[in-house]
């Protein structure tokens, strides 16, 4: 059958929302060809999925569009933290945080930040970036059968305009199709989790008279609390449009037809504390909220993605992030495994270090909802109950204790209690401002296309000669970097503070090495000379890459 495809692509990507465009980005930047569909007939246009963490962030400046992002959520720069009130008019309310990054302490870690870009105005930059790199993305065209066999995924599209089908045949296919996935369902995989935890109905609306209501304050989001209209209120343009979701209780038997114009009018202004505001509704969606992990995220030449393999609390944005960083690490592998130089047990890795750290989060992404009080969540006893405070950790600290690491310490939390960053393997490496060919880079610039060993100019082991043999007898894209010589990290401004140690800093010595993966996580250190580095470095990478 597959060899009368109408088509023939190494990746097949299924569902082109922010995962599956990040999917398509992130592959198009490792120079794999690849085929997405979406059902719908383009980007989304409610805004929604607004916060961008910081890892998230990471990856988008290496893969070349973190400019872009920002210049898409230009209007909303200004805006910072997340007020709790009673009601807009006064002073009342409290915030439960002013700033992200109060102090600017986020430059010691990364050489990015947050980024509060909507749902609507990040799919088009990453549309366009992945188009660019000749990412083959098609809307309105919709999977709607799929077969797979030892070899690949023959899949049956229909276009959505013209009612036409065709046949792709694909090494493998990716499954970002949301969290109703009919991939998912398609293959049996089931989910673990609480559940259902609450929902809620969006809408967009425009309001000129609410900017005055509320004043300099530049929130992300306001969680009103008035005891007959609780609800979230976001700005879109800090002027005239704006987002609120108000509470819906599907499980007391509330349609969403009783949601009318009129009643979401009278629920917005007694929320904003406004009998006489102008309301003017342009849009609604529902959304439900719930905490769930696949069991599996592989299944043959199937790989899920985002939503379709897991599903967590909005609050603080962990899903979509979760999501992203998802096909970023599927990306780098599949592109070794389509390459030729990793065997396929690599893409196993993905489920063992994914599947974890989606269960870690979306219980702190509970826990979050319980300590902001979200609006309509009323937590069942046990729910939400996990690991509370700051979300750093959580965001950049997450670590892979099995997969395609070598060493790692597995007796560690997914999710630690604080943020380590010292160069274990299983942790992203660490960002160390560096002069490179005459330019200012973040060490974690240099990960993306290629394994990168750091190594000391001065080390008594030649590592950087070693991995430059190793590179050149096995095929395996490998680069070679020397503190001291190819790299010098940058000497502080402040009089008298020394230039960071970079072997201090990623927990090795001057003899010793560090083996860093494409997307920035460490794969393997040691902190001693070898006397046969070759055969080190080989043997590693056989181990890392499951290749004989």
């Amino acid at each position: 059958m597959h060899r009368e495809a109408d088509h023939r692509v190494p990746v097949l990507i299924v569902g082109g929302s922010l995962v599956g465009l990040s999917t398509s980005l992130f592959l198009g930047r490792l120079g794999v060809p690849h085929l997405l569909v979406e059902r719908h007939s383009g980007t989304s246009h409610h805004p929604r999925g607004r916060g961008n963490n910081v890892r998230t962030m990471e990856l988008l400046r290496t893969a070349g569009v973190e400019d872009a992002v920002k210049d898409a959520a230009s209007l909303l720069a200004g805006n910072h933290g997340i007020l709790q009130t009673p009601t807009l008019v006064g002073d009342a309310g409290e915030w439960l945080f002013k700033h992200i990054d109060p102090g600017g302490g986020m430059a010691r870690f990364s050489p990015t930040g947050w980024c509060l870009c909507s749902q609507n105005d990040l799919e088009p930059v990453l549309l366009d970036s992945a188009r660019a790199l000749g990412g083959d993305l098609r809307y309105s065209h919709e999977m709607e059968t799929f077969e797979q066999d030892a070899d690949g995924v023959t899949a049956t599209v229909r276009d959505r305009a013209t009612d036409e089908r065709y046949t792709v045949r694909a090494d493998y296919l990716v499954a970002a199709d949301g969290p109703r996935s009919p991939v998912r369902h398609r293959l049996g995989i089931g989910r673990s989790g609480p559940g259902d935890l609450f929902a809620n109905v969006s809408v967009t609306f425009r309001s000129k008279l609410l900017a005055d209501v509320v004043g300099d304050r530049r929130f992300i989001c306001c969680y009103l609390t008035h005891p007959e209209a609780d609800g979230a209120l976001l700005p879109v343009d800090n002027k005239e449009h704006w987002v609120f979701h108000a509470p819906w209780h599907p499980e007391h038997g509330e349609s969403l037809d009783e949601f009318t114009e009129e009643r979401l009018q009278r629920h917005i202004r007694r929320a904003i504390g406004a009998p006489d505001l102008d309301v003017e509704i342009t849009g609604k969606a529902s959304w439900r909220a719930a905490e769930r992990v696949a069991d599996r995220y592989t299944d043959g030449r199937v790989l899920l993605a985002g939503d379709s393999a897991h599903e967590m609390s909005p609050t603080g944005a962990f899903g979509s992030n979760t999501g992203i960083q998802d096909a970023h690490n599927l990306a780098w592998k599949l592109a070794a495994v389509l390459g030729g130089w990793a065997g396929p047990g690599l893409l196993d890795t993905y489920d063992s270090e994914r599947r974890p750290v989606a269960t870690a989060t979306s219980a702190r992404a509970s826990a979050r909802s319980v300590e902001h009080s979200h609006p309509g969540f009323a937590p069942a006893p046990g729910i939400g109950g996990g690991k509370r405070g700051g979300i750093l950790n959580v965001v950049l600290g997450y670590r892979y204790l099995r997969g395609a690491v070598v060493g790692a310490d597995d007796s560690q939390d997914v999710v630690p209690d604080a943020l380590r960053l010292t160069g274990e393997p299983g942790t992203r490496a660490p960002h160390l401002w560096v002069r490179h060919d005459g330019a200012r880079v973040s060490t974690l610039d240099l990960y993306e296309r290629s394994l990168v060993l750091l190594s000391d100019a001065r080390s008594s082991t030649d590592w950087h000669t070693a991995a430059r043999r190793v590179a050149e007898t096995t095929g395996i894209p490998l680069v070679s970097y020397r503190f001291g010589t190819d790299l010098t990290p940058e000497t502080p401004p402040a009089p008298d503070t020394p230039a960071p140690d970079w072997a201090a800093a990623h927990g090795t010595t001057p003899d010793g090495a560090v083996l860093v993966r494409p997307d920035g996580f460490v794969a393997w250190r040691t902190r001693t000379p070898a006397p046969d580095p070759r055969t080190t470095l080989r043997e590693t990478l056989a181990t890392l890459l499951h290749t004989p």
